[in-house]
Formats: C-alpha cells, structure tokens, sequence
C-alpha cells in the first residue's frame, strides 16, 4: 500500500464530514488535505483508542519526534510520507502539526474546563490551528482568512463537543466548562449517569447559541476575495451547522446516543455549496 492509498483510506474509513467537503477539491489540494487529515485522525486516536494513559503518551511522544524527523527531510510514517510533499507546496509548518499533537496531549493531562477560556485554548490547538493549516491547502490568498478558518474551527469543534457529551463522559471526560455547569446547576455526575433534565436542556442551549454566534462570526470573517477557495470549509460549516441544529430540533438528547447525518445528506449539503454557493 503506498503512502496515499494510506491516508485515502484512513481519511473514508473515518466517515467524517471533513471527507466530504474534499471531494470537489482538485487532486493537488485533495491530496494535500487528506494526508493532512490523515495525520489528525492518526494523533487523536491515540488518546481515543488506547486506554493506558502511559502508553498513549510514549505514542505520542513518538509523533512529535516523526514531525521533526520528517520536517529533516526523513518521514518514515505512511501519513508523514503523504504529508511533507503537501507541506512544502502548501507552506505548513513544523509548528502546526506540533500544535495538533500538543492538543491530543491535554486529554490525557486535563478532563475537565474551569471556564470557556481554558477550554478555548484546547480548542485552538485541536480545531483552530487545523482550520488554519486548512485554508491554506484550500488556497488562502488574504491574511484575513486566518481568522475566519481560527473562528469556524472553534464552532466545529464546540459543536463536536455538543454532539459528544454523552460519549466523552463514558470516557471520564466533560469538555463543558465547570463554571457554566455552576451556572446552570448541572452536576457532573447527573451528565456521567445520563440523567437529563430542564436545567441541562438550558445549559445545552447556552451552548448552542455560542457556537452559532461563532458560525457566524466566522462567516463575517471571511474575505471575499477568498469566499470560492474557500469552499470547502463553507461546505463543513452548513454540514455541521445543520448537525447542530439537528441536536437542537431533537431536544439535546446527547447523553445516551451520538446524532448524526447520513452520508447522503452530508454529500447532498456539501454539493448544494459547491453547486449554488448556497450554506
């Protein structure tokens, strides 16, 4: 198996959204952002799929010395192989897929949020800098664009968090800010039992409407200039923005299932935006 027939797969196997929005790209860039996309998947799942927290750090400890090692000219990983061709031709940097790492890194040091600005921070490495490495495969010509594709990549990954409670916290994990969980007296153990209630309904609100707020922030942030390169993170924002409001129609039954679109419908809302320039 080469190194692209590698992060092809892992890219389809993961059945995500971001796959979707790949498929109108041209072949250069749509290589580039699945190898690019490759290596995400790869660094979370360590932290996802290995249980010994040990282990999990020896793992990826190992990912930051193959990115060094890679950026040295020596890739040895399938993905890392994939990628470096991409990062010289689209100008990622060492720092950023360290930054990737470095957020995979909080979940196995931190389970819990003091407030949003400490989750923010999680955030902007695990969403943020992936957003920005994005656009500039997608074929960013403005500065500006930077903040846009920081500003989506917080609502994407606030809507994962909405969309994952149930699922994080069979993993011991809230990612909802302690501090908002006072505000709305939503105690930690009522989310670890699944016990729902009109005070997490409430919370569960709150939380919604930030991250439409930053959709459409990030929306305003966008150049025009930049708006038709820019595609595919447009098509990721009206599939995740539905996903959202898909939780929302259903009430935030989050704690017992993980709701989600079906394929056809994510090609379906990725297409009318390639197609009609429509979210």
């Amino acid at each position: 198996m080469t190194p692209e027939q590698y992060v092809q797969e892992k890219a389809a196997a993961s059945g995500s959204s971001f796959y979707y929005a790949f498929l109108f790209l041209p072949p250069p860039r749509r290589a580039a952002i699945t190898a690019f996309y490759a290596f995400c998947r790869e660094v979370d799942d360590v932290v996802d799929e290995v249980s010994d927290a040990g282990v999990a750090r020896t793992k990826l400890a190992w990912w930051k010395a193959e990115v060094a090692k890679s950026f040295a000219g020596q890739p040895s990983h399938p993905v890392t192989k994939a990628l470096m061709p991409a990062a010289q031709a689209f100008g990622i940097e060492q720092r950023q897929l360290q930054a990737v790492i470095e957020g995979c890194e909080m979940d196995l040091d931190q389970t819990r949020y003091l407030d949003f600005a400490g989750l923010e921070r999680y955030c902007h490495l695990v969403a943020g800098v992936v957003g920005e490495v994005s656009a500039r495969i997608f074929g960013q010509t403005e500065p500006r664009t930077t903040a846009y594709a920081h500003t989506l990549g917080l609502a994407f990954q606030l809507t994962n968090i909405i969309r994952d409670v149930g699922e994080d916290a069979r993993r011991g994990r809230i990612y909802l800010p302690v501090s908002e969980l006072q505000q709305f007296d939503v105690k930690a153990h009522e989310i670890l039992k699944g016990a729902y209630s009109d005070r997490f309904t409430a919370l569960m609100k709150f939380q919604a409407d930030r991250a439409h707020r930053l959709y459409d922030e990030a929306l305003a942030l966008l150049p025009p200039a930049d708006r038709r390169a820019q595609k595919p993170g447009l098509m990721m924002a009206s599939i995740y923005r539905t996903l959202l409001r898909e939780i929302e129609r259903d009430g935030f039954q989050v704690l017992h299932q993980r709701v989600g679109l079906t394929p056809l419908r994510k090609f379906w809302l990725a297409w009318k935006v390639q197609a009609l320039g429509r979210l």
